[in-house]
């Protein structure tokens, strides 16, 4: 994809990566004590879940192994979506403060999109596997 497709995958990546990082970098900065101590996941995997949220961020921002990436951080939102009470009955959109699964699931449609997509013709990807790509 050249032209108008690829600025507009390079926009939606800049944007989701960014909000990723920022989601991820609180939990980078306390990997393990971000979520309550009742939710009953374990400490290594919330240590994951921020390294995929921040990592994850950066690599996208700059379209590096996007669809491997998009990939975890899909995985990511879905258990997250699980575990914000997707099968508790956690409306879609919500009035602040309380909960809503949009943000969770507008995130894993996003790495859904990036996966099929790919990083687009503006990115670290294309640059450096554009000749094998074609092969």
């Amino acid at each position: 994809m050249n032209g108008a497709a690829a600025f507009g995958i390079l926009v939606v990546r800049v944007v989701f990566g960014v909000g990723l990082m920022l989601h991820g970098l609180p939990k980078i900065q306390n990997p393990t004590g971000w979520m309550p101590s009742g939710a009953g996941i374990r400490p290594e995997l919330l240590a994951l879940s921020a390294f995929t949220e921040f990592f994850g961020g950066l690599a996208l921002v700059i379209g590096l192994l996007t669809p491997l990436v998009a990939l975890a951080v899909a995985i990511n939102m879905g258990k997250a979506l699980e575990v914000s009470g997707a099968l508790k009955g956690t409306p879609l959109v919500a009035n602040p403060p309380h909960p809503s699964l949009e943000p969770a699931l507008v995130y894993f449609a996003v790495g859904v999109m990036l996966m099929f997509t790919g990083a687009g013709a503006i990115s670290l990807d294309a640059a450096l596997f554009r000749g094998k790509a074609k092969r």
